[in-house]
């Protein structure tokens, strides 16, 4: 298969997967407005955890379930659950397109964290960009004229629980195995969920119990269609992909929820993505980059049922070792 060839079919595969990813959203906001995100997560996760079990036994490095940085471990676990339930929490009570539009600047924090975390050098234009990127958040925002829902911090939380989640895989991924990377923040959300249900849960009938399933489902579903894209396709061809979730909520935010795009979160949206495919772009060049962050972050956040992305692809395509020294930015 040619190159070209290659990158279509990998970008194919990765706009499949942010399509699925959107329906799973809308299932989240359908649950949220009868249920808590508590009871929403801790049944996807129940779920989710016999089909992610039976992938995990693919896992034939030698070991066992202590992670080798237990204190990286568990940050990364905490950031992850925060993440879900936040996200799920946003999606519940806020339209889906700003929903998407604060979480689209992960990546941009996700720059800003690899600066102290994995001494990354960051030049002018990619700090630039950042600083552009979250000025549009701020237009969605709209801090000064429009009432901030909790909503909103939510989906804040989430989006730099995300990238400060991602940050510590690229620290520490080479070292852990994928079990503990993907058991831990499950197990963690099926303890922590669980000990809350008591407090919110509300019976389900048979529908919401199988769309908790669905939930579920879509998320595996479309993780796997990830990987096929990020197997086929180059990393900087396929990662900018995820910004067509935006058109998705568009259109299933109008026909199921009756949402409109108001014309702040059009414009900072447009703000968000631009900014973040310049960050992919100049991290892609190679010699902008020690540790390409952003581009290495291939799994979609707030979805505590699907696996990471990177543990199933060829160790090759995980992220090269960092140099010695850092690369300055031209």
């Amino acid at each position: 298969m040619s190159e070209q060839n290659a990158n279509l079919r990998g970008a194919l595969f990765a706009l499949l997967a942010f399509g699925i990813f959107a329906s799973h959203d809308v299932v989240i906001k359908y649950l949220g407005g009868s249920y808590s995100p508590f009871q929403i997560v801790f049944f996807s996760v129940l779920f989710g955890f016999p089909i992610v079990t039976f992938l995990l036994m693919r896992d034939a490095r030698p070991g066992n379930l202590r992670p080798v940085h237990p204190w990286w471990t568990a940050a990364r676990t905490v950031a992850a659950v925060i993440t879900g339930v936040c996200a799920f929490y946003a999606f519940s009570t806020l339209p889906l397109t700003q929903v998407y539009a604060i979480l689209f600047a992960a990546p941009l924090l996700i720059t800003l964290l690899a600066i102290p975390m994995l001494g990354e050098s960051v030049g002018w234009r990619r700090g630039l960009a950042v600083i552009v990127g979250l000025g549009g958040v701020l237009v969605v925002l709209q801090p000064t004229t429009a009432t901030l829902e909790l909503g909103h911090v939510a989906a804040l939380a989430a989006a730099f629980g995300s990238a400060f989640a991602s940050i510590i895989v690229r620290k520490i991924g080479r070292d852990e195995r994928s079990v503990v990377l993907i058991l831990y923040p499950m197990m963690a959300n099926f303890v922590l969920m669980g000990a809350a249900l008591p407090f919110v849960y509300q019976p389900m009938p048979l529908v919401d119990i199988g769309a908790s399933a669905v939930i579920s489902a879509m998320a595996l579903t479309a993780t796997a269609c990830l990987i096929i894209a990020y197997k086929t396709g180059q990393s900087v061809i396929v990662a900018p992909m995820q910004y067509s979730q935006i058109i998705w909520a568009s259109l299933f935010g109008f026909l199921f929820f009756n949402e409109g795009i108001d014309q702040p979160t059009l414009i900072g949206t447009a703000i968000i993505v631009a900014s973040g495919i310049y960050i992919v772009l100049r991290e892609g060049r190679g010699d902008t980059s020690r540790t390409t962050p952003v581009l290495r972050t291939r799994s979609r956040a707030g979805t505590p049922t699907a696996p990471r992305v990177a543990n199933f692809l060829p160790r090759g395509q995980r992220g090269p070792q960092a140099p010695d020294h850092p690369t300055e930015e031209k």
